[in-house]
């Protein structure tokens, strides 16, 4: 039944990111008094691309052509193990905070090899802003988790999950504070989103993730696209469970009371996950891109509250 409730997981996230990304872009619509295309259209747009002839530009090795599939293969996984819907992973080992976050990871530095490896000035760039950001981001997100795996003794997220639901009082404890604010500088740095990046703007001076995928089409560009929907909605998740676990399924079993604590818990993450891109797209309106070199002082901020939610954990555990 765990190998079940895991596949739900990676059909609800696949299912789920395009139309998050539509219901984010449709409130930002709104929000600037345009009608919007609705918050099918990522979908419709995946479906058109797909339908495309594969192109792979001339001088470009496996480097470029593996980047879509194992952006996506690396999310699918996080997205079969880490407890979005249960606590019950399918692979207990790999639901651990390091595999996790080595994962995406992975993702994000094959599409950053795959920008370097078509040779052109505005893939190297995108590439090189992309690993910057990255290695401020990863130690952020390792930190701001570990720092709620303190109290727990264990650097599972189900284990970490069910600590929370255990004692719920430790979601408004100073620690748990600290890496909330932190881990959601890091989701909004690694989902390309305002301030940070800008995913709909297409100028050379600004852009980071776009300028990576510029020579992407077809097929290939579907998968980039659903992989990093796919990466916002696991990041989304995180937050929200780790944070709010509430409505999460904790045993899942055959019969009707298992099939029914899975529906619960597929039900709380979608809204969860909706309310926090809804409330993200909300904000992204009354914002501005930051200037390039402010993305480090911004990240190393969202670093220090970690440390001090590691601090602070340590002394109160």
């Amino acid at each position: 039944m765990t190998v079940l409730a895991g596949l739900l997981q990676a059909v609800l996230i696949v299912g789920m990111s395009p139309v998050l990304v539509g219901l984010m872009r449709q409130i930002r619509a709104r929000l600037e008094g345009r009608a919007g295309p609705g918050i099918s259209q990522p979908w419709r747009d995946l479906r058109k691309l797909l339908r495309k002839q594969p192109v792979t530009p001339r001088g470009t090795s496996e480097v470029f052509r593996a980047a879509p599939t194992v952006l996506v293969a690396t999310t699918l996984v996080v997205a079969v193990v880490a407890p979005f819907i249960t606590t019950t992973s399918a692979l207990d080992p790999v639901a651990d905070l390091f595999a996790v976050v080595a994962l995406l990871a992975l993702g994000a530095v094959a599409v950053a090899l795959a920008g370097i490896d078509t040779g052109t000035a505005f893939g190297g760039m995108g590439a090189s802003r992309e690993m910057t950001i990255l290695a401020l981001v990863e130690p952020t997100l390792l930190v701001a988790i570990f720092a709620l795996s303190v109290r727990v003794g264990s650097t599972n997220l189900s284990a970490i999950v069910t600590s929370t639901l255990q004692d719920p009082a430790r979601v408004v404890s100073p620690a748990s504070l600290l890496a909330a604010v932190a881990l959601l500088v890091v989701v909004v740095a690694e989902a390309g989103r305002l301030p940070v990046d800008n995913p709909s703007t297409h100028l050379e001076l600004t852009m980071v993730h776009e300028a990576m995928v510029l020579e992407y089409a077809g097929p290939d560009l579907a998968l980039i696209e659903l992989g990093s929907a796919m990466r916002l909605s696991v990041y989304l998740g995180l937050l929200a469970n780790l944070f709010v676990p509430w409505g999460i399924a904790t045993e899942v079993g055959t019969d009707g009371a298992g099939v029914l604590a899975l529906a619960v818990g597929a039900a709380a993450f979608t809204v969860k996950v909706a309310l926090l891109g809804a409330a993200l797209a909300f904000t992204e309106v009354f914002l501005a891109k930051v200037r390039l070199f402010r993305v480090p002082e911004l990240l190393a901020g969202s670093f220090l509250l970690a440390l001090l939610a590691v601090t602070t954990s340590s002394f109160l555990a």
